[in-house]
């Protein structure tokens, strides 16, 4: 993939986080969801690719999220799969908490998983322990494998999961083991990244989340060097038959980074809506400007940048990019 690609990306983000601000803390999040969603679908509009979203919020009858099949982009570019969520942590947004963001990847076609929208049980490290463990061991065995591997005593090693009633097991027994469990409200992207941060003091992430949120998330690990290895969670029949329809009938096998992003060229791209961890939220500036940050990263080249850039408000407005509520 072309190098200005990542750029590309990272404005199709920007006008998602864009849109989606201005419904921050309103206790709105369908609407703000749905702002993204669509300032997220114009701005692929202006890009040179021949995209097809391969793993996303949806199937076509979801409208008006960016359903898997949708096709992307001007059509006249390089062929790409693609993974979205115009905005990770809508409950975030809605509640006026933290680390909300818009975030897509791109990929050569056939190279992303494509998958419908179901829970995906996951695995996500960091560099030093990319490739010593594995989702198919117990989680007893995982994280003692962990500490070993960092050097650390198990009474040190810090796991973090989504604080949902379905991962009360998994907390008491490693509480049991002796380890320390931080729990997360929201924002399953950048939860799996957390143990790539130096500063978060994160060393592993599990638990199970969105099977869209686990392919984004090993677009940038495959970027940093991380890893995560997923399992695909069908609830019911439907869901089994769908995974079929998919070439994804055993749906109890692990998937590796090569079966979630391939082994090529991905971008990564984000745009923070509230303030995080990793990136600030969008900020208003006088004069009806906004400031936006974000980061795009590339696997080629483990390139990883951020951006700050200040927007025009009344010109995103006039271009129907953003709804007119707001600074």
């Amino acid at each position: 993939m072309e190098r200005e690609l990542a750029l590309e990306a990272v404005r199709v983000t920007e006008a998602a986080a864009l849109a989606s601000a201005p419904w921050v803390a309103r206790g709105s999040k369908t609407e703000a969801d749905d702002a993204a969603t669509e300032a997220m679908r114009s701005m692929f509009r202006s890009l040179a690719i021949s995209g097809r979203v391969v793993i996303g919020e949806g199937e076509m009858d979801e409208a008006p999220m960016l359903y898997i099949g949708e096709q992307v982009g001007d059509g006249n570019g390089p062929e790409v799969d693609v993974a979205v969520d115009p905005l990770e942590g809508t409950t975030l947004v809605a509640s006026g908490m933290n680390n909300a963001v818009s975030v897509l990847a791109l990929a050569p076609k056939g190279q992303m998983l494509h998958a419908p929208d179901i829970y995906m049980e996951k695995l996500a490290v960091g560099a030093e322990l990319a490739g010593k463990l594995s989702l198919r061991d117990p989680l007893s065995v995982t994280a003692r494998k962990a500490a070993e591997g960092l050097g650390k005593p198990l009474s040190e090693l810090n796991v973090l999961l989504l604080d949902r009633p379905r991962h009360a097991k998994m907390i008491a027994e490693l509480r049991e083991l002796g380890a320390r469990v931080r729990l997360l409200t929201d924002g399953d992207v950048f939860g799996a990244l957390m143990p790539c941060g130096a500063k978060t003091g994160v060393d592993l992430y599990i638990g199970s989340g969105g099977a869209p949120e686990g392919v984004l998330a090993a677009a940038a690990l495959r970027c940093l060097g991380g890893e995560i290895q997923g399992r695909l969670l069908p609830e019911n029949e439907e869901q089994r038959q769908r995974l079929g329809e998919m070439g994804l009938a055993g749906a109890d096998d692990v998937l590796l980074m090569d079966d979630l992003v391939g082994t090529g060229d991905v971008i990564f791209a984000a745009t923070g809506v509230t303030p995080g961890d990793f990136l600030e939220g969008v900020r208003y500036l006088p004069g009806r400007r906004a400031a936006t940050h974000s980061v795009v990263m590339r696997a080629a080249t483990h390139t990883v940048r951020y951006i700050q850039t200040e927007h025009d408000l009344a010109l995103k407005q006039a271009a129907g990019i953003v709804p007119s509520m707001g600074a």
